[in-house]
């Protein structure tokens, strides 16, 4: 029977299905005309990141060093939209876990988010049997996310689990491969070539050498190049166009650069790290305190003498123990259940 997972729920693998060899790990979604999702899969060391950038494994790269994880893209049919097949035993043992994530291809220039994407999941089938073992429906948090990572498969002893994560990302696949270590390149766009009809140049004088073309960082995919369009702030793409480079510290993951408006790119600088992100922004999700200028801080509002303010604390301080008195009751927490099955590790 199948288990119904929420966001940081667990399973094991080995107690649903003893003797389990194999798994595919099946994703779907919903969207409309123009979008094109891909599914991605990250075989992660001790330390949270990829072994090597082979083990990406992605539409440009289907399947693993040790061939222990296929991307088998559609195949089956079926309601799933991609496939990847993870033979457990097979897998080496450097890898302590594999992420499962899915990402909309271009987003940022055709302004798709997953807050138009519906009825995304995440199910794990025994590959053998092909019985259903446990299914996560996917919630955007703030519908700006271009990216997404669904679950993970993980070691747990000589166990394999699975676990829910929905964790957004408003940097597309890009952030994910970021946070994980991938160093994915693409090279710098050819020029475009003269007209055939057009006569042949005059000979020009030698020129000095001209310096290699710089590499910038990407996730290239083997389709006709689709254009490109300014980088919006990382915080926030409505803030417009990423201006400025700063160190960022993620909640987690390591720091990194990332380009962001002139404004985010201030609070940088004079915030004690972490910065977190504002919810609309996707990830992570955290409220950050508005900049308040100084020449606002010492104008308007009415100043109180000391007299005032403690005579106003005590009073406060008498109707709070009033008030915590009154709402006080012997009634347990309301605690919200999730399915876990004695998981003592992090969520991350």
């Amino acid at each position: 029977m199948s288990v119904a997972l929420t966001k940081g729920g667990n399973v094991s693998l080995n107690r649903r299905v003893p003797g389990v060899r194999s798994v595919r790990v099946c994703l779907g979604w919903t969207a409309g005309p123009g979008y094109d999702l891909d599914a991605s899969a990250l075989l992660c060391g001790a330390s949270g990141k990829v072994l090597t950038d082979q083990h990406f494994v992605f539409f440009n790269n289907l399947q693993s060093p040790d061939g222990a994880v296929r991307h088998l893209g559609a195949d089956g049919g079926g309601e799933d939209r991609e496939r990847i097949e993870v033979r457990l035993a097979d897998v080496s043992a450097d890898v302590q876990k594999v992420v499962f994530a899915v990402a909309i291809y271009d987003a940022a220039q055709r302004r798709q988010t997953f807050g138009q994407v519906r009825g995304a999941y995440v199910r794990l089938t025994d590959a053998d049997g092909g019985a259903e073992v446990t299914r996560y429906d996917v919630t955007p948090e703030t519908g700006s996310e271009t990216a997404m990572v669904f679950g993970e498969l993980y070691r747990n002893g000589a166990d394999w689990k699975f676990r829910a994560i929905g964790q957004g990302y408003a940097s597309g696949l890009a952030g994910i491969a970021t946070d994980f270590g991938v160093d994915v390149l693409q090279p710098a766009p050819a020029a475009p070539s003269a007209p055939a009809s057009a006569p042949a140049p005059a000979p020009l004088p030698p020129m000095p050498a001209a310096a290699p073309a710089v590499v910038v960082p990407a996730v290239p995919k083997t389709q006709p190049a689709r254009g490109s369009s300014p980088v919006t702030c990382f915080f926030d793409p409505t803030h417009g166009v990423g201006s400025a480079v700063v160190l960022w510290q993620p909640q987690w993951g390591v720091p990194r650069q990332v380009e962001t408006c002139a404004a985010c790119a201030q609070r940088v600088q004079t915030t004690v790290p972490p910065f977190y992100t504002p919810p609309q922004a996707g990830y992570p999700q955290q409220q950050v305190q508005p900049h308040v200028p100084a020449q606002q801080q010492d104008q308007g509002g009415r100043r109180f003498g000391t007299g005032a303010m403690l005579g106003a604390g005590a009073a406060g301080l008498v109707g709070g123990m009033l008030l915590n008195e009154a709402l006080s009751d012997d009634e347990p927490q309301v605690v919200v259940n999730n399915y876990y099955e004695d998981d003592d590790d992090s969520f991350f």
